[in-house]
This record gives structure tokens, sequence and C-alpha cells, in this order.
């Protein structure tokens, strides 16, 4: 029987902020450019895979608190910095399925009509670019984390995801943490890979984050990733706890 799932579970992490309270519809098309290879003598058309490329587009609630939905995306429209975008479907589960994402915010626009709620819409096309030979863009994959507050002593090995089989290009995580009251050190996060889940070894590993400070960073990693991933976290902190989400795309 088919399983199906709701939209309300649904989280949307850009950079350094939840912002799933201020959204309430999220639109991913990814596609691939084809060209024609049809040649003299064929009984039907052929064609040559090429180039892929993705859309994101967000809408929901205009806000114009710190943080929120105005701020953040007012901000980010014509950035040098192209945003980290992950978009997770029933949130809170490790496993479920994440869309991982680097994309230009192409187009911000708000609503005023005079009998109901302003509203914000924002477009985002994927920014594909080459990061130790992985193309990077608009990608779908799993999360890593619960997204959960962990406090500083409680961190450590989260569980497992089995993907059913290895593969052979890649990989690409996306981090968010969103808060951070971790004090007395920094804060390191790494995504391990495992052939049997029970021998791990690191596959990616984020940048250090500092205490008490809320960041974001999209990895790669080359070549093949076994089976099975989790998230495993170390502090040097020595009070607080952290609340951060990874997700990762497999080539």
């Amino acid at each position: 029987m088919p399983t199906f799932v709701h939209g309300k579970g649904t989280k949307v992490l850009l950079n350094a902020y939840d912002l799933s309270g201020y959204f309430n519809s999220a639109d991913v098309a990814s596609s691939v450019e084809t060209a024609e290879t049809t040649a003299f003598g064929s009984s039907a058309k052929s064609y040559l895979v090429g180039l892929r490329d993705g859309t994101l587009s967000l809408s929901g609630l205009y806000s114009q608190d710190s943080g929120g939905s105005d701020d953040q995306l007012s901000t980010i429209l014509g950035s040098a910095t192209t945003p980290i975008v992950t978009v997770a479907l029933e949130a809170g589960t490790i496993g479920n399925r994440a869309v991982v994402a680097r994309a230009d915010e192409t187009n911000y626009s708000m609503s005023s009509p005079v009998a109901d709620v302003v509203s914000v819409t924002a477009d985002f096309i994927a920014c594909a670019f080459n990061d130790g030979n992985v193309i990077l863009g608009i990608d779908t994959g799993v999360m890593l984390t619960a997204g959960t507050s962990i406090a500083f002593g409680s961190l450590g090995n989260l569980s497992s995801v089995d993907n059913g089989a290895a593969t052979s290009s890649g990989a690409v995580a996306n981090l968010h943490v969103t808060a951070n009251s971790i004090s007395g050190g920094a804060t390191t996060i790494k995504v391990q890979a495992s052939a049997d889940n029970s021998t791990w070894a690191d596959l990616i590993t984020f940048a250090a984050i500092s205490a008490s400070t809320t960041t974001s960073e999209q990895k790669a990693a080359t070549g093949s990733v076994a089976r099975y991933l989790r998230v495993t976290a170390s502090t040097a902190g020595s009070s607080g706890s952290i609340t951060f989400n990874v997700s990762i795309a497999r080539f």
C-alpha cells in the first residue's frame, strides 16, 4: 500500500534560520536538458541527456521581525553568497526525505490584499558549481538529524540511515545550526559512513562551530559512499545546548 505524506510536517531551513513557521507552500522542480540526435534513416526520435536544472519556490506569510520571512528573503536577494536551503518532508524523523539545495534567489515579492493577510513569495534557481568534482544544485536526499535541541553532554552518535546500497559518485550535505547556547568551546559535526552499520569512517566534517554561534554550511564528498550514514557531534563546551539539522544527497 502506498505511503502518502502530509505537507503539514514540512520544514524549511534557510542558512542559519528555521523559517518553517512563515511558509505554507514549498514547490521543487528538477529537469534535465535534452538534445535531439535523430538522424536520417531513424524510425523514431532519439535524444542525448544534457545539463540538469532545478527550481525552488517558497510562499507563505509576511513578517517583519528580525530573522523572519521578510528580513531573510529581502536580504539574500542579489547576495554574492548563494543561500543554503533545505526542505525537509515530515521533518523530525531521521531517514525521511529532504531536498538539499544551494540556490540563488531570483525573485522576492509581497502581496498585501485589503481583506487578507500579507503574503510573500520567493523563487530560487539551482546554482551548480564544481566542488571536488561533485556538481551541486537541487537534489533529493535524506535527513540525518531530528532537528531537536541537544544538550552539550548528550552529543554523540545519532541513529544511522540504511540507504540500501553503496553509491559511487559522491554526496553533498547541508548543515543548518539554528540555535546554539553551548559555551566554553567549539562544536564539531560530522557525517560518517559504514558498509556494515558497525565500523564507521568520517565522510564529511563541517567547520568547527564557535561557542554560541549559529551558522550554515554545504559540503561535498567525492568517490564511493558506503551504504549506511549517520551524524556524530562532539563539543569542547561545558554548558548549554545546540539545535542543528543535517541532510545529505547521494549521487
